[in-house]
């Protein structure tokens, strides 16, 4: 699997490649294929995030927890899907928050954000693999070690990361991150089920924008 990292990440991460973890967790996903069971997303866009962020180039990470389990969905980036996949339902509530935060945001009719994380922006699930229309079937399998361990290095080895952090589950990861260092911005989850709750209103877009720009950074351009 380490071959799928582009250089600059395996530099930082290639040991867990060689860990017991991640052995254990390369045996689990040949034998859910060996089972027959389909596994989202397809093996070539597992590490889609690295492929189009490179290490030095993170500005922001935005952190999810699942891929999407329906078919054509997952692409390897957090709240993204792939070009003719109706958009999902959290993906519209934060097309909606950007709308009420940038006056020329246009809600686009598609829900590919690869624009975002070829500016910069880690779309960073915890777990890196889903069994089709199973939500959480590759939970504590060792993904998550493996991407508690990506969020901890970009915290040590990098400067002045905005980390946006969306309901308790992603909320849990602020341990990882020194905050003396970067900045964490925290609220609601963008689901139907909780976005009325402190999702909308938290202007996190253009927060994160302009903490950016204090850094003397570029902008992130949020129209897809």
């Amino acid at each position: 699997m380490a071959a799928a990292l582009p250089p600059d990440w395996l530099e930082v991460l290639g040991v867990e490649f060689e860990k017991p973890y991640m052995k254990a967790l390369k045996a689990f996903l040949l034998e859910e294929k060996q089972k027959g069971f389909t596994v989202y997303p397809k093996n070539s866009d597992i590490f889609n995030a690295f492929q189009h962020t490179s290490f030095q180039g993170v500005k922001v990470v935005i952190l999810g927890q699942d891929p999407y389990h329906g078919q054509g969905q997952a692409h390897g980036l957090s709240f993204s899907v792939q070009k003719g996949i109706a958009v999902p339902p959290s993906l519209k509530n934060m097309y909606k928050e950007l709308s009420d935060e940038f006056k020329d945001f246009e809600i686009p009719n598609h829900g590919n954000l690869t624009s975002w994380a070829d500016q910069g922006v880690l779309l960073l699930n915890a777990t890196l693999t889903v069994r089709a229309h199973e939500a959480g079937s590759h939970q504590n399998k060792g993904w998550e070690q493996f991407t508690d361990h990506v969020i901890a290095t970009l915290s040590q080895r990098r400067e002045g990361l905005v980390f946006l952090l969306w309901g308790r589950y992603a909320q849990q990861k602020e341990s990882l991150i020194d905050t003396k260092k970067h900045t964490v911005l925290k609220a609601a989850h963008p689901s139907p089920f909780s976005a009325y709750n402190g999702f909308f209103g938290s202007n996190h877009f253009s927060k994160a924008n302009h903490i950016l720009e204090k850094e003397g950074k570029a902008p992130i351009d949020w129209q897809v």
